[in-house]
């Protein structure tokens, strides 16, 4: 590796050293001179020579981005100024006391507090329950994990993570004392569930691969070397996961893949009890499970995409009746039981939808919002004998407000309204729900806010955003830091692309394994019809995805490179076919569900090898590239972006700016903080001013 950069001159972009690497599947070989960057000794990166190349990225971004430092900084502190820096949620009951979490100003991680139901609410019962800003202190990146309090509301048990590599650390505190047991254990990677005398939690330990296959017991004032493996997974394609029934009478233990699951139940008062396996494993089949009484509810796609929900008796859990059927517009993300009434909640035609169900059988109610395109949902509801509910909304417009929903008599009481101390005024913009035909044939829906007076005649810029993977939706919801592209004369729009299920289950089907380039069709042909339509024009588009939406930015810079004017590719899935051939990897036998197996089947090897996008960089212009990547990210590796990177450098054609920034503290989610991860978004959206020319 080698940098020429010249103080005096324009800053030179380094060089990546090749050297030879190839490999034969299939009977095709595959060149990789970029192997090198992938340290043999991770998940520890000490190798000088990448480390180096690494840091001579960085110091190029930051040579690049010295001229636009100002813009950055304006940019943040309007972002900042948009919010609340003494910020509170809402307080909700569980059992004897109110729960809430608040920031203080200036502060970049929250505090957690609590206060006995009925005392003043002046601050003289408030009980500090846990100092994120304490804990985080001197610490590069931080992050809160498992946090649960025992039902006796005596212990909090709590996880942190303090590097990005989401192996998480586990720790007791006496709430009544305020110390912190003896108990700590390592390596904790699930969420925690206590038994119900409080005498130990369930959790999971992610093993040397980066997998949690297993769930444990751990007892106060055990060695956790001697806790109980209550379960453990032997498929090294699953995932093993722990919770519990709204009523806390169960804790449930999940297993399963993108496409698998299975259920088990323990009593919460007897966890060494032979577990109740709810249904077996069957591939294809998804199910989770909530009770009422010693009635199951299970939530199921066993005989649709669009999944229905079934009841069996615990005594025989796997004789299933239909309660609700599956319907063709109604896509049911998920049931949750309370005392004497239970939730459904899905998306019907593409919209968040709430359906409150009696057990009696009488006629449900539906919570009905008043806007035509928006995001909704449940939000904390601890309790099971509750007759008022927390809901939370939002739309590209609207900020995000948090309801409590009288169940009796269907009242909607708002409980707080997302401040924005710079002010905001909603008429200034409008917001619509298009569909774009894609070149199939097929109708895609296409969510955008722009602000009032938007010219429709191709001379505005347009941001486009989407994801497109993993069967997940992405919101009509609210942004503040998009409200810097907006009054600059932006209109925003997400593409809720095949690969998603924000249209049911069939669409996510509809954009993966042999079906992938769905998704990055998806995507180029909603921008063609923006333009099409005169939201902008080609070269006007500015892009982002982030992980496997990385992988769409990635696939279609080489398709359709004239498009796009600015791309943010943040933590990119790009060697799509290394990671895939490589299962030693954490998360790749996992993965094959999604994408395939390229080791086991050749049409999978050459399906991907067609559009991985590290595979697939030609000689061409390619246009302004932003690349983000964390040395300890687990999820998607370094050397993802890093490689991409250094061959689009070594092949483009252009001389369009290329930047690869590299958290060297920092794992998938980049920064952490409030702040520094608003300042990471003041960058990325500084340089889609800087490459499409936009009055700052």
């Amino acid at each position: 590796m080698t940098d020429h950069t010249d103080a005096a001159a324009a800053p030179v972009p380094p060089v990546a050293l090749t050297r030879p690497h190839e490999f034969t599947t299939h009977g095709i070989t595959i060149s990789d001179p970029w192997a090198w960057l992938k340290d043999p000794n991770y998940p520890e990166v000490t190798d000088p020579d990448v480390l180096a190349y690494l840091e001579a990225e960085n110091a190029y971004f930051e040579a690049q981005m010295a001229p636009h430092r100002a813009l950055v900084d304006r940019l943040y502190e309007e972002i900042k100024a948009r919010i609340k820096e003494d910020d509170a949620s809402v307080p909700q009951k569980d059992g004897d006391y109110l729960y809430w979490a608040a920031f203080e100003t200036g502060g970049q991680y929250r505090k957690w507090w609590r206060r006995p139901v009925g005392s003043p609410d002046d601050g003289s019962a408030d009980e500090l329950i846990l100092d994120e800003p304490a804990l985080a202190e001197g610490k590069e990146y931080f992050r809160l994990g498992g946090f649960s309090i025992s039902n006796d509301a005596t212990k909090l048990a709590y996880a942190v993570d303090d590097n990005g590599s989401e192996r998480f650390t586990v720790r007791v505190k006496d709430l009544a004392t305020g110390e912190l047991l003896p108990d700590v254990i390592e390596g904790m990677l699930s969420d925690i569930v206590w038994i119900a005398d409080d005498s130990g939690f369930l959790y999971g330990l992610a093993n040397k691969e980066w997998r949690t296959d297993n769930a444990r017991f751990h007892r106060l004032g055990d060695d956790p070397a001697n806790d109980v493996e209550l379960f453990h997974e032997d498929d090294e394609g699953y995932r093993v996961a722990v919770g519990e029934t709204s009523d806390r009478r169960w804790i449930v233990i999940g297993t399963g893949d993108h496409v698998t699951s299975e259920v088990r139940l323990l009593p919460a008062d007897d966890p060494f009890a032979a577990p109740i396996l709810v249904a077996p494993r069957q591939t294809g089949r998804e199910y989770d499970v909530d009770t009422h009484g010693d009635t199951l509810f299970i939530h199921t796609n066993d005989t649709d995409p669009m999944w229905r929900l079934v009841t069996a008796p615990i005594s025989a859990p796997g004789t299933w009746t239909e309660l609700i059927a599956p319907s063709p517009h109604f896509y049911m993300t998920g049931v949750e039981c309370f005392a004497g009434f239970f939730i459904v909640e899905g998306r019907e035609d593409g919209l968040d939808q709430i359906w409150v169900h009696s057990y009696d059988g009488a006629e449900p109610k539906r919570i009905t919002f008043p806007e035509a395109s928006y995001a909704a949902g449940t939000g904390d509801n601890p309790e099971y004998d509750q007759r008022v509910i927390r809901l939370g909304y939002e739309s590209m417009v609207t900020p995000g407000t948090v309801y409590d929903y009288d169940v009796e008599t269907g009242e909607l009481t708002t409980l707080k309204v997302q401040e924005i101390p710079s002010g905001y005024d909603a008429a200034r913009y409008a917001t619509e729900r298009l569909h774009i035909t894609a070149r199939d044939g097929t109708r895609v829906p296409v969510s955008i806010v722009y602000p009032k007076g938007f010219p429709r005649d191709g001379s505005r810029p347009l941001f486009l955003y989407a994801y497109g993977a993993y069967g997940h939706a992405i919101p009509p919801g609210f942004s503040t830091g998009r409200l810097s592209l907006l009054d600059r004369g932006f209109a925003y729009a997400i593409a809720h692309i095949r690969g998603g299920d924000d249209l049911g289950q069939q669409w996510y089907h509809d954009g993966k394994l042999d079906k992938r380039e769905n998704t990055f069709n998806d995507f180029v042909d909603v921008a063609r019809g923006l333009i099409a339509d005169g939201w902008t024009s080609e070269g006007r588009i500015a892009i982002a995805g982030r992980s496997a939406g990385g992988e769409l930015m990635g696939a279609i810079v080489n398709s359709d490179p004239e498009l796009w004017g600015a791309v943010i590719a943040d933590v990119p899935f790009v060697d799509v076919l290394n990671t895939m051939l490589d299962e030693s990897l954490p998360l790749t036998p996992g993965e094959w569900p999604e994408w395939g197996n390229p080791i086991e089947d050749k049409a999978a090897f050459e399906l991907i090898r067609g559009y991985s996008p590290c595979d697939n960089v030609r000689a061409q212009d390619y246009p302004p590239l932003f690349i983000s990547g964390g040395l300890n990210d687990p999820r998607v590796t370094y050397w993802e972006p890093a490689k991409w990177a250094a061959r689009l450098r070594a092949t483009k054609t252009d001389d369009n700016v290329l930047l690869l920034k590299t958290n060297m503290g920092a794992g998938h989610g980049g920064k952490s903080g409030r702040f520094e991860s608003l300042r990471e978004g003041a960058e990325e959206h500084a340089f889609v001013l800087w490459q499409l020319g936009v009055e700052a």
